[in-house]
């Protein structure tokens, strides 16, 4: 009996864990970009975001060690790039990323 009940409780909860996946991947999916929260590799794997760094901070995108940064957001790389990230590059660049069409 008991193993009866577990097993109906791990068939509930995966069919609810699969339920919810299509709008988590909605809600992640219809995340703007940002300089603040999304990470380097995200603006970079996306042609769009890709070409709008390649607009603004074109040495920063071709420097050999970029690919270290993938995890940092634009925002925290600014404190190791200050003089290519300064405050008014960034606000450009996210003024741009506003611009992309929403995926």
């Amino acid at each position: 009996m008991r193993k009866a009940l577990v097993a109906a409780l791990v068939v509930i909860a995966s069919q609810s864990a699969l339920t919810a996946l299509p709008a988590m991947a909605e809600t992640t999916a219809a995340a703007p970009l940002s300089v603040e929260n999304t990470d380097l590799g995200t603006l970079l794997d996306n042609p769009a975001a890709k070409a709008v760094l390649a607009k603004h901070v074109p040495g920063l995108i071709a420097n050999d060690q970029i690919s270290m940064a993938r995890g940092m957001t634009l925002k925290q790389l600014q404190s190791y790039a200050g003089d290519a990230l300064t405050d008014e590059k960034l606000a450009a660049i996210q003024a741009d990323l506003n611009k992309l069409p929403k995926s």
